[in-house]
């Protein structure tokens, strides 16, 4: 089956080169392959167009509903592998979307390349399959908050966080809106076990004057608590826009 990825343009896969804006690899060089679908429905989602297509209810702050066909594309596994090699990068991100719903024809991509970083972000609720799992070199980990607007037993599965802790492959990066988000990561940290030099808190926002306002109050927070900060960078640099 091939693979299902989202769009820059109608038709034109979302497959860029750029730096990484987020978590432990921030401002690396990498190439971005971001997939669609999704498992979930973040209400501040800032790709919605990878999920939210028409007739798709679930709720978001922008309301949109967009066309599936404009933004929605399928390309093999070679042709895809071919589009990232002649990037000539040395470091993957897969994105999406979750791309662990589409983890079989990643790995079947994968072996289309030659060796290189490869790094997941997803939502933490599926696990990676065992044919993909072994060709990954790290896991962006983003369980979504109350806030999200998911149901928890959706969005925080027990045994799968207990499993991402456990992996030292995985990274943990949380959205925070308000100061009171921390409270719940804290609570998640304990219950799962999660080590505190591998959690990174992230603000909401698709502005950079508003990361930078909340960038304030969560900075004296990850000093409090010993977790690292995550800016998102391209948001600095290109604005939300795709294909960053």
């Amino acid at each position: 089956m091939p693979l299902i990825l989202a769009t820059t343009t109608p038709g034109e896969p979302e497959i860029f080169a750029s730096l990484q804006g987020e978590g432990p690899s921030q401002g690396r060089p990498s190439t971005f392959i971001r997939l669609s679908r999704c498992n979930l429905a973040c209400q501040w989602c800032d790709t919605a167009y990878t999920w939210r297509f028409a007739g798709d209810n679930r709720p978001h702050r922008d309301d949109v509903a967009f066309d599936r066909a404009a933004n929605q594309v399928t390309m093999s596994e070679e042709e895809a592998a071919s589009r990232i090699a002649a990037l000539g990068q040395d470091r993957l991100v897969i994105t999406g979307g979750e791309p662990l719903l589409q983890a079989p024809a990643l790995a079947r991509m994968l072996a289309h390349l030659p060796p290189m970083h490869v790094e997941i972000e997803t939502n933490g609720t599926a696990a990676p399959a065992a044919t993909l799992d072994p060709l990954v070199q790290q896991y962006n980990v983003s369980p979504k908050l109350a806030h999200s607007g998911n149901p928890a037993e959706l969005a925080l599965i027990p045994e799968r966080l207990a499993d991402w802790a456990r992996n030292p492959r995985a990274f943990f990066k949380f959205v925070i809106a308000t100061p009171d988000d921390v409270a719940e990561v804290l609570a998640l940290q304990q219950r799962h076990a999660i080590p505190g030099e591998r959690v990174f808190l992230m603000p909401e926002g698709t502005a950079s004057a508003i990361l930078r306002e909340r960038q304030v109050w969560l900075s004296d927070l990850c000093l409090r608590h010993g977790f690292r900060m995550s800016d998102r960078l391209h948001i600095h640099l290109y604005g939300d826009t795709r294909g960053t």
